[in-house]
């Protein structure tokens, strides 16, 4: 499942309302059922699931979805249900029992097939004819406020897994020497330590500081890390207190989606772990909470027991909105997080 906050907009019809799902998700979706949160007239929150197979507890799953929405603090959801009847019509109904059971309100169950869409709680003829109603979203002006707002909505689910699936043929290539030459030079980063430094903690971790520090430097001025400079990144940030001061370092500004989309993409396999939960975390933080669930998709995938992309999962999964933890991380020992304390000057 996938959820995402994102700025507000305005519906006043099932139109209006379909023509925003794919810009609250950032794809279209297809084969899934999407509950919508509302407050007001205002949409909050939409959370999305795949429509699931005969063999998956249709009910458990709906109570999971209706907790989502309702931690958002809305009065009110819609759900929409994208694929065949015969597949959208069960997971819609789960879904409604749940929400109202939650005491969430249903204002409309839509099914969308085919360019129609077809309303379960109407049965007016003039409004929702048998057939289905034909909606053109390129039309709607929910359509306009979104891409004005500057959110996009790529064609599928799979087109987000792409933006963070691996480089490949003379780019990876590149990459594989480059991590090779990057642990030659922390080997011998850590012989040339201090006799003081007995373990080399603290000239590792001076060069972590100022690697990370470096890379989004070169970010802010809108200049690509080299293979050599992503390589030294990804080996340094296997240590615990250096991928620490990385996530401290970073929130939900696009610069930091681009800088660990780029990262997580070029790295090799063995050291993704920490710029794909970075990733992961800039996205929820900015409310891109796809985005976040296909970078831990593939962080997992790689690293199952990673405990900062397990942490991000779970608070995904129960859909937990970034606001309830504003100023989070602030790191003490390697791992260890508390909730940071909010200064008058704000976050910083």
């Amino acid at each position: 499942m996938t959820s995402t906050e994102r700025p507000q907009l305005a519906v006043r019809s099932p139109a209006d309302l379909i023509a925003a799902v794919p810009y609250l998700l950032g794809f279209h979706p297809t084969e899934s059922v999407v509950a919508v949160a509302l407050l007001g007239r205002q949409i909050i929150f939409a959370a999305r699931a795949d429509l699931p197979d005969p063999s998956i507890d249709l009910v458990e799953r709906a109570r999971h979805l209706a907790a989502v929405i309702r931690r958002q603090g809305a009065e009110a959801a819609t759900v929409v249900g994208y694929g065949p009847a015969d597949r959208v019509t069960p997971a819609v109904d789960a879904v409604r029992a749940a929400l109202g059971a939650a005491g969430l309100e249903v204002l409309d169950a839509l099914r969308v097939t085919d360019g129609r869409w077809w309303s379960y709680l109407c049965t007016e003829p003039d409004c929702c004819p048998p057939e289905g109603r034909r909606y053109d979203p390129a039309a709607n002006p929910v359509t306009a406020s979104a891409v004005f707002a500057g959110q996009v909505a790529l064609p599928d689910r799979a087109a987000l897994v792409a933006q963070v699936s691996p480089v490949d043929g003379p780019a990876r290539e590149a990459v594989r020497a480059a991590t090779a030459r990057a642990r030659l030079r922390l080997t011998e980063l850590l012989e040339q330590a201090p006799a003081e430094d007995l373990l080399g903690n603290r000239t590792m971790r001076s060069a972590g500081v100022a690697a990370v520090r470096e890379a989004q430097r070169r970010q802010r001025r809108g200049e690509r890390l080299d293979d050599d400079e992503v390589a030294w990144l990804s080996v340094l940030m296997t240590h615990l207190p250096i991928r620490d001061h990385a996530w401290e370092r970073t929130d939900g500004r696009d610069r930091d989606i681009a800088l660990w989309t780029d990262v997580l993409r070029r790295v090799e396999p063995e050291v993704a772990a920490a710029p794909g939960a970075l990733l992961a975390f800039a996205a929820w933080r900015a409310g891109q909470g796809a985005l976040a669930a296909v970078a831990l998709e593939r962080t997992l995938s790689l690293h199952p027991d990673y405990s900062l992309a397990v942490l991000l999962d779970d608070l995904l999964r129960r859909g937990v909105p970034p606001s309830e933890l504003d100023g989070w991380p602030s790191v003490g020992m390697p791992g260890v997080v508390r909730p940071r304390k909010r200064s008058r000057r704000g976050r910083r």
